[in-house]
């Protein structure tokens, strides 16, 4: 063939060095192209043994290979099950043939290795590795709705035990810096550059010329037993017990995890080669099934268009503009979280409140976040103190004059935000770009307030900041597409998701997820008990229930934005759809006076010390003896009808333009709302049923509960022209 995927090198000392480089892309990948590549490589590799002492594995990329051929596995429907089975079976035959070769095979990884790049280092009897703080290891899979089919699970499990394997490895899909993977066992030595890597790798084939897998090897047991030692037998039954526990009785709709365990249990009760079958089994049923399609299209592809900057406007067009400075109006939750992921991207920062007192208290945020990264190792003490010394807290609105951009993250009041904007236009650069925080006011009538509304954008971020990965940028009617670069580079610097919608009351994420706490709650009102309905979110796959959504952020402060809101659309001359929500709201509080949690009362009772749990009187006030124990049918309409609502607001988003793309709507869903991740999001979600039988259930609960759930008029087209997002 014209192309190879694999470059051999051999040296007077009979060492074979196998250099992973596909000439058709950035990254080594288990495509066509490297199955080819590595089957002519493995037949070499027999022909030619007697005169080989030795063989390296590396790579000439920047990183050492990045896994399976995703974009043939999206793809992957039941009919192609055979041909998936060949596929892999193959991959696992050459592997075992590095691994049964009769000389030591070293893996000498100078960059990130995951999924399929880590199951080749396995197969390799001894793995060295870059000690390299950007480096990641492991085996993701799970997260893609998959398992390691490459022998990965069968490997594991012998290197480390059942228990480790699955705890530390396979079921989280743990990615690990190198000494983090050493600490595990996935990686048996560190080097400091690539020369310290290579020579490591020769003095240890020297020292181990007939190296061998331990498996492989007479005497061989598995560490912590096998499933019938009797210490690890007795705890067996209660490793699928667990797993319900870990995902809240959602596992109908996460097939690997349970699947993986399966293969790690069963596999490790067989020889090595009968394990693999096993194995493969396994991954071939996940591999064509919608979940995994679902997780791989959001977690890969929609996920990887968006931080390529999919959204953003050319870069040829507007060149990126560095961000060195920035003001934060506000020293509260958000305002000291934006402060602490900006400086520690190495942004200078003032932060600035009305008190210095309170523009303190933000800092040390910063501070107790700083010192526990210390504490852990993750950081040294003079790292965190430039980066603490990069916060300047001020009620001086002077020290803003310089900065870049000026985050303003005050109350959701209108004439707050004007008076700081106007306030920040009075001392700030020309060219100084303004953002709000906002959650929910319309970004156009807030730039009212900013002298130059082109320069004027939204910056949603999500509580806590320093652990939500999503920032939601807003176009207002004005903002430049220069104005939404920069804010772009930004959001990237301070290592966010950026998703960018246009303007809308509540944009999309905090329009779309009002949408599932406000039916969790009219569920509540339709005589429904608490636990059912938080069960049937937990099950649904949400991470949180509606009503533990609302106590957090508390019911009187979402009654402020709806009295608001109905007034702002009265000015307008529009109308403000009533929801049953409403009233179970105003009752809790204003007959009950339970706000949330806040409070410490809500729907749930949250006592000092102790754990929070749903607040008795729900039962008394709402609950109906004949829905007491929901049907399986009209529990499964209840975990429909949190799904769907999403889902249904997320496409009437869409076709409204608030969206701009699908791959927006499905990662701003999962990152910043919670959506299930095993729908792919809420769009994937409408794909993932098919548009024609989500519009008729759809029109089926519509009938039952209000126009709330009718199909927008774009769906019923996609329906009948058979189009899907894409």
């Amino acid at each position: 063939m014209s192309q190879s995927a694999i470059r051999w090198e051999q040296d007077a000392d009979q060492i074979v060095t196998l250099i992973l480089d596909d000439p058709t892309q950035s990254a080594n990948t288990m495509n066509a192209l490297y199955q080819q590549s590595m089957a002519e490589t493995v037949k070499r590799l027999q022909d030619e043994k007697k005169n080989i002492r030795g063989v390296i594995i590396t790579s000439a990329k920047k990183t050492f290979f990045a896994g399976g051929d995703l974009k043939m596995l999206i793809q992957a429907q039941p009919e192609h099950a055979a041909e998936i089975a060949a596929g892999v079976d193959e991959i696992k035959r050459q592997l075992r043939v590095i691994e049964t070769l009769g000389v030591p095979v070293v893996a000498a990884m100078n960059g990130t290795a995951l999924g399929g790049g880590l199951e080749i280092a396995l197969a390799c009897h001894y793995r060295i590795a870059l000690q390299d703080t950007r480096s990641e290891y492991g085996l993701p899979e799970v997260t893609l709705g998959l398992l390691p089919g490459g022998g990965g699970v069968v490997r594991v499990v012998r290197m480390l035990g059942i228990q480790n394997a699955l705890m530390n490895v396979l079921m989280q899909g743990q990615r690990m810096k190198a000494a983090k993977a050493k600490e595990v066992g996935l990686i048996d030595e560190l080097a400091s550059d690539v020369d310290d890597m290579l020579a490591k790798a020769r003095a240890w084939m020297a020292a181990h010329p007939q190296a061998k897998q331990p498996w492989d090897q007479s005497g061989y047991k598995m560490p912590g037993g096998t499933p019938s030692t009797p210490a690890l037998a007795m705890n067996l039954p209660a490793f699928p017990s667990n797993l319900r526990k870990q995902l809240k009785g959602a596992q109908a709709h996460y097939p690997a995890p349970a699947a993986i365990m399966a293969a790690a249990v069963e596999g490790a009760q067989v020889d090595v080669d009968s394990a693999f079958k096993i194995e493969g089994r396994y991954f071939v049923k996940l591999a064509t099934g919608a979940v995994s399609k679902n997780m791989i299209k959001a977690f890969f592809f929609d996920l990887q268009k968006i931080n390529a900057g999919g959204s953003r406007p050319s870069t040829a067009e507007y060149p990126s503009v560095e961000c060195r400075k920035i003001g934060i109006l506000g020293a509260g939750m958000m305002g000291q979280g934006i402060a602490y992921v900006s400086a520690m991207a190495g942004i200078d920062v003032v932060l600035l409140d009305t008190d210095q007192a309170a523009a303190e208290r933000g800092k040390q945020y910063s501070r107790q976040l700083l010192d526990k990264r210390v504490s852990k190792g993750r950081m040294n003490a003079e790292k965190a103190e430039a980066t603490l010394h990069r916060i300047v807290a001020t009620t001086e609105y002077a020290q803003l004059s310089d900065c870049d951009l000026v985050i303003e993250a005050v109350f959701e009041n209108r004439q707050i935000k004007a008076e700081v904007t106007e306030k920040v236009a009075a001392v700030g650069r020309k060219d100084l770009l303004m953002a709000s925080n906002t959650s929910t006011l319309p970004i156009s009538s807030l730039a009212h307030a900013y002298p130059r509304p082109e320069r004027f954008i939204g910056l949603h971020f999500f509580s806590p900041v320093d652990k939500m990965p999503l920032v939601e940028i807003i176009c207002g009617e004005k903002t430049s597409p220069a104005t939404l670069a920069q804010a772009f580079d930004y959001v990237i610097k301070i290592k966010k998701t950026p998703i960018v919608v246009n303007d809308s009351r509540g944009f999309f994420t905090s329009r779309v997820f009002g949408t599932y706490c406000y039916e969790g709650v009219a569920m509540l009102g339709e005589g429904y008990p608490a636990a059912s309905i938080e069960q049937a979110a937990a099950q649904a796959g949400m991470p949180i229930g509606p009503l533990a959504v609302m106590d957090e952020v508390n019911l009187e402060l979402g009654r402020k934005v709806r009295v608001q809101t109905r007034l702002d659309l009265e000015a307008e001359g529009k109308s403000f759809p009533s929801h049953p929500a409403e009233v179970v709201i105003d009752r809790m509080c204003d007959e009950f006076k339970r706000p949330g949690k806040k409070e410490g009362m809500g729907f749930y009772d949250y006592p000092q010390g102790g754990k929070k749990s749903l607040w008795p009187g729900l039962q008394s006030h709402f609950a109906h003896a004949e829905l007491a124990q929901p049907t399986p049918s009209q529990f499964a309409e209840m975990m429909d009808r949190l799904l769907f609502r999403q889902s249904i607001e997320a496409a009437r988003c869409y076709e409204e333009g608030v969206l701009r793309s699908v791959a927006d709507a499905n990662i701003g869903s999962i990152f910043g709302i919670g959506m299930a991740p095993w729908t792919g999001g809420q769009l994937q979600f409408i794909n993932y049923l098919g548009l024609k039988a989500f519009v008729e259930r759809a029109e089926a609960l519509a009938a039952r509960y209000g126009d709330r759930f009718t199909p927008p008029a774009l769906l019923k087209r996609m329906a009948e022209r058979g189009e899907t997002f894409e």
